[in-house]
């Protein structure tokens, strides 16, 4: 009774980050449209939540020592690189089309471990990069030569990208470290992962320049208007710190495994809230293109071979912390 009634709280906490990861997108892009650079945007989320979780930090202190390569990476990757891809990204083409794209990492991981690695991958696997690949043809309509615009599509793919540099990296340290090395705690490496995020955007985005009069004002979405500071709070609380915790927290109620299948609505949830609060439709086969990306991502992300121990990451299908604590098959903050 227990333990079903822990599941029962496990998926809803899972249901509840991929709510909050979904709707990143559909909040930033307001705040874009309303003239705040997307870059300054994926600023103002990321630092948010570093200073959110500064204490987080603080307490797993000990982190920059033992693990430097894994929080770089996790800071580089799967923070400043996925979001200031994605966030770029949505300011040229829909919500649910980059976040569908973003969700080519399982097989482009494949694709890393059966041609760079030249390991082995089951026969699921390659069905699994076929449906992604022939969903993704459907989402962006090729057969209308690409209606969307191609940088916005290439900016997704570089987020996508970018999680699978972070699979990569972490993959080999997990290698080097051994199963004796101990594994780190997912909030402090998601604490870290945000300052490091920070340090590197305030290079890039340069938020001095920002025109920091939009966040007194109002956006649109879809017609209503909205103060831009609730839309902020809303990226910086809901779509990262909260998001974050519920995931690491819904995987040690449930499993890699199951939470990851739940995360894989993220897709649908942001298209679907992309759909309702920014009036961004899609067709009827862009839809079917996106179930056919999020099962192909499933199906490649779940055969994708795993190291022996120690953190690794394969896109946004899956969650960042294992039943025993460490990094596994996981979401960048998209």
């Amino acid at each position: 009774m227990h333990a079903s009634q822990g599941r029962s709280a496990g998926l809803g906490i899972a249901l509840a980050s991929a709510f909050a990861f979904g709707g990143s997108g559909v909040a930033a892009k307001p705040l874009i449209e309303a003239g705040l650079d997307p870059l300054h945007v994926v600023w103002l989320r990321v630092a948010g939540a570093a200073l959110v979780m500064l204490p987080v930090a603080w307490r797993h202190r000990a982190l920059v020592r033992s693990r430097p390569a894994l929080l770089l990476g996790f800071g580089l990757l799967a923070v400043a690189g996925v979001q200031a891809c994605y966030f770029v990204a949505i300011s040229r083409i829909p919500v649910g089309v980059a976040l569908l794209v973003e969700y080519l990492a399982p097989a482009l991981v494949l694709g890393w471990v059966r041609f760079v690695q030249r390991r082995p991958v089951t026969r699921a696997a390659a069905v699994g990069v076929v449906l992604a690949v022939g969903g993704l043809a459907c989402v962006v309509e090729v057969w209308s030569g690409l209606t969307f615009d191609v940088v916005g599509l290439l900016l997704a793919l570089a987020a996508a990208c970018c999680q699978v540099g972070y699979f990569v990296l972490s993959d080999q340290g997990s290698r080097e470290q051994g199963a004796g090395a101990g594994t780190p705690h997912p909030l402090g490496v998601i604490a870290y992962g945000l300052l490091i995020g920070t340090a590197v955007l305030t290079v890039v985005a340069r938020p001095w320049g920002m025109d920091w009069s939009l966040l007194g004002g109002s956006t649109a979405m879809n017609g209503t208007d909205v103060p831009a500071w609730l839309l902020l709070v809303w990226i910086v609380l809901l779509a990262t710190v909260i998001a974050y915790v519920t995931g690491v927290i819904s995987v040690r109620m449930l499993s890699p495994a199951v939470a990851g299948v739940v995360a894989c609505l993220e897709a649908v949830i942001a298209t679907v809230l992309a759909w309702v609060l920014l009036g961004e439709h899609l067709a009827a086969p862009q839809l079917i293109g996106g179930f056919l990306v999020l099962f192909g991502a499933f199906i490649a992300q779940s055969s994708t071979p795993k190291a022996p121990s120690g953190p690794v990451a394969s896109g946004p299908g899956g969650e960042l912390a294992g039943a025993e604590g460490e990094l596994s098959p996981g979401r960048a903050a998209s």
